[in-house]
């Protein structure tokens, strides 16, 4: 069962994690012959104060 982990900074849209999810899926479907149902995508939706770049946080920079 493939599973694929994907690490956003929060702000995105529902419906853009679930065109993720779906390009995710059908790209795990198409290079390793694995059935859709057996695909797992997690997506960590990461707090922009959690988030660092170049020594700040994202928060911080206004990301």
């Amino acid at each position: 069962m493939p599973i694929a982990q994907i690490y956003l900074m929060e702000g995105r849209t529902d419906d853009q994690k679930r065109a993720v999810i779906d390009k995710v899926t059908h790209a795990l479907v198409e290079a390793l012959e694995a059935p859709p149902e057996h695909v797992r995508v997690v997506i960590h939706d990461v707090p922009k104060a959690n988030w660092g770049i170049a020594g700040r946080t994202a928060a911080d920079l206004g990301r």
